[in-house]
């Protein structure tokens, strides 16, 4: 994904974390988003899913994206049948994000595939692929962090944070997230 090596491109120091093609890329996508999808009324979901395809991203028939989400990468998204990602929601996929059919993350929910290396004195990015299963529901302003892999039909509530696993069948809640009881009964 063209990350560059901190150590050299020093990032803390004004420096890129991203090749210059990836950079360019992300302008041109941006502006695309912002003229072409950015202003246009909810049930345009199919013009929307055209331009995501467009710029590279693996969308499902039937999925919805709402005007007002925020995709860093549409390279690094894939969106399953019939899934719906709702107003405001941000997936910040500098990491691939792949969501399952019938997959729902609410309003102003927050997908982040990335995070940093606490260990290097100049926080390299890392990378961390997240996974969200088909039948998922992640709630309303909820948050699922870096590297997560949530099983199918699993529920994060409402302002819940994930940072680990969810097993599949399961709801959570809380910050951090913790399991409350089996979707099935």
């Amino acid at each position: 994904m063209d990350v560059l090596d901190a150590n050299r491109s020093k990032p803390l120091e004004g420096g890129a974390s991203f090749s210059l093609g990836n950079r360019l890329f992300r302008v041109v996508w941006m502006a695309a988003w912002l003229v072409l999808c950015r202003f246009t009324p909810p049930p345009l979901h199919g013009w929307r899913r055209l331009v995501l395809r467009l710029f590279g991203a693996d969308v499902a028939h039937g999925a919805r994206v709402h005007a007002s989400v925020r995709i860093w990468h549409p390279r690094n998204l894939s969106l399953g049948a019939n899934t719906l990602i709702g107003p405001g929601a941000i997936l910040y996929n500098q990491g691939h994000i792949r969501i399952g059919a019938r997959a729902v993350v609410s309003q102003r929910a927050h997908v982040c595939a990335s995070s940093h290396d606490v260990r290097s004195a100049d926080f390299q990015l890392i990378l961390r692929p997240i996974t969200i299963g088909a039948g998922c529901w992640i709630a309303a302003e909820a948050f699922v962090g870096p590297g997560v892999t949530i099983g199918d039909g699993a529920v994060l509530a409402a302002r819940g944070a994930l940072f680990s696993d969810a097993d599949p069948q399961t709801i959570y809640r809380g910050n951090p997230a913790e399991a409350v009881r089996s979707r099935q009964g």
